[in-house]
């Protein structure tokens, strides 16, 4: 099962443990494989996405890891056509590297809400990806074009969270540990970095802004789960 999740978005086991360095969260204490993917949502991690050592790395992989050509890289973040993460990954290469990257274009949108029996994490993506992990490390693992309905309410997710990220800057240090009770957490992969914001759970959902995507969310969320089950991993 962890090698079938990690291989639905081209990476390899081995990748997962290639960068033991890497601080690591592990919300979930009995599913290693659903602290793989959260890692993997915020795509703030470059290493966790190379390929193990015996898989042919993908083209965006060769370009990331090996030949490290900026301008190429500079053309993957900006090509629309690309997958959001890849595009999210090669603007934090840039960025790493000294090179600017534009501002504002959001890729991504990740809902953290802390249960009494874990973290439920929805994340959705600006081409209709999605990645659910419930409370007790469940997943369902949506791709773009896959289910129409879904991947279209995922990226009217993207889409209503233009005004905060408008509001907001990116956050400059480390990305914190999963939110506690009862604050839930708001987080976006924007060209520019990582955004985020939180506050109790009540706060938020009746905030102007962060309302209308915790509303949204909801709605994805209930699509996913209908369509989906997520079954705790073995």
């Amino acid at each position: 099962m962890f090698k079938q999740l990690l291989g639905a978005i081209g990476i390899g086991v081995g990748a997962a443990r290639s960068a033991a360095t890497a601080q690591l969260f592990k919300p979930y204490v009995t599913a290693p494989a659903a602290n793989a993917i959260y890692r993997l949502l915020f795509c703030d991690d470059l290493p966790a996405f190379r390929p193990e050592a015996s898989a042919k790395p993908a083209e965006w992989q060769e370009l990331l890891f090996d030949s490290q050509d900026p301008s190429k890289i500079e053309a993957l973040g900006n090509n629309p056509s690309a997958e959001s993460r890849i595009r999210a990954l090669a603007y934090n290469w840039l960025r790493a590297h000294g090179h600017e990257t534009p501002r504002g274009i959001i890729l991504g949108v990740i809902i953290e809400v802390p249960m009494d029996s874990g973290l439920d994490v929805l994340a959705a993506y600006s081409d209709g990806t999605v990645r659910y992990i419930n409370q007790s490390g469940g997943m369902a693992i949506i791709e773009p074009g896959t289910l129409p309905e879904v991947n279209s309410e995922a990226k009217r997710l993207v889409e209503l969270s233009q005004p905060v990220v408008a509001r907001i800057g990116p956050w400059d240090k480390p990305r914190l540990p999963p939110p506690v009770k009862p604050n839930l957490r708001l987080s976006f992969v924007v060209s520019d970095g990582l955004y985020f914001g939180q506050g109790p759970s009540t706060v938020m959902q009746h905030d102007a802004l962060a309302g209308p995507v915790i509303q949204q969310g909801a709605q994805l969320l209930k699509l996913v789960t209908d369509e989906t089950a997520a079954k705790p991993d073995p």
